[in-house]
């Protein structure tokens, strides 16, 4: 093995450390910063790594990470969207608004009301992969149809 292809696999294990600390401390206050210093790297490094193997930034996969969770609580309905807000570790209600917006298509509170009653009949598993959030922006573009 070369000494490059080596350094490669290192850098992808760092990058899949990374991805995974986000998966299991979403709920935590985490930044770019907290998590480059946590691999010994700087932050730059670190954003421009993860765009390149995930195809999005640390923080766009914390905050799809953080509003998956969030879709799954508001469909239980017992929470209120700034309860749901808090519990997925996000500080700013609106941002938090914002953002899963941008990801679901519509408000919290209205995602709460059509998706309480949407998936009563599915399994949860089901209803976690059939309600996951896709990145409209980043989404790759379709072919145009052959006319």
């Amino acid at each position: 093995m070369t000494t490059a292809s080596a350094d490669r696999l290192r850098e992808l294990a760092r990058l899949r450390r990374v991805r995974d600390r986000i998966d299991r401390e979403y709920a935590q206050p985490l930044n770019v910063e907290a998590l480059a210093r946590g691999e010994h790297v700087s932050a730059g490094h670190l954003g421009r790594a993860f765009k390149e193997a995930f195809g999005e930034s640390p923080y766009s996969y914390l905050m799809t990470r953080r509003i998956e969770r969030a879709m799954a609580l508001l469909r239980r309905g017992d929470l209120s969207v700034t309860e749901v807000c808090t519990a997925v570790g996000c500080s700013s209600l609106g941002t938090f608004s914002t953002r899963f917006s941008e990801l679901v298509g519509v408000p919290p509170s209205v995602y709460r009301r059509q998706a309480a009653s949407a998936t009563v009949a599915l399994p949860s598993c089901v209803a976690r992969q059939v309600t996951r959030p896709v990145r409209n922006r980043e989404a790759p573009a379709l072919p145009a149809p052959i006319v």
